[in-house]
């Protein structure tokens, strides 16, 4: 996701294209971005929300899939080292209860992934927003298990908050 970000106002008077880009920051699904376009102008940062809400709910599998794309794969070690490096900065003083992530972990986390899509053909979706390696390692062996429909449910709602977390900050003065 870029750094751009909009009032309220400038969001409902971009120019379509302008405003494909910044809805593309928050998922990458083109039928959700449509709809979202469409949909302008929004009277408040709440309206916008269930209107993606909405738009979502109304969207298929293809879609789905599309808005997953837009997510970089975290199963390779590298990046998954790279990814928890500082977790043991925050643990100390600030969050205890966060362990700094072990090889294992992040040996475990890359492992899993590949796993995952291998099964279902898509990257796990998880909305990674203040959880550890372990805590999404814990995700990762509860969904495994799971047949296709649900995680693409799964995934979809996950995709849900992601997407949320992404429009507050394209306008995080709603």
């Amino acid at each position: 996701m870029t750094d751009l970000n909009y009032s309220l106002s400038e969001l409902n008077v971009l120019p379509e294209r302008d405003a494909q880009v910044a809805f593309s920051n928050c998922c990458t699904s083109q039928a959700w971005n449509d709809g979202m376009v469409a949909a302008r102008p929004f009277i408040s940062l709440e309206q916008c929300h269930e209107t993606a809400l909405s738009v979502w709910a109304g969207l298929g599998e293809q879609d789905f899939l599309q808005a997953f794309e837009g997510h970089p794969k975290i199963g390779d070690v590298t990046s998954l080292r790279e990814k928890y490096a500082h977790t043991k900065k925050l643990a100390s003083g600030e969050q205890s209860s966060v362990d700094e992530a072990s090889e294992e972990v992040i040996q475990n986390l890359s492992a899993g992934n590949t796993a995952y899509e291998v099964k279902n053909g898509f990257i796990f979706i998880v909305c990674a927003t203040g959880k550890s390696a372990a805590e999404m390692l814990e995700l990762l062996n509860q969904r495994l298990p799971n047949e296709r429909e649900v995680e693409l449910k799964n995934a979809a709602a996950e995709q849900e908050k992601i997407t949320a977390i992404r429009i507050d900050k394209l306008i995080p003065n709603g």
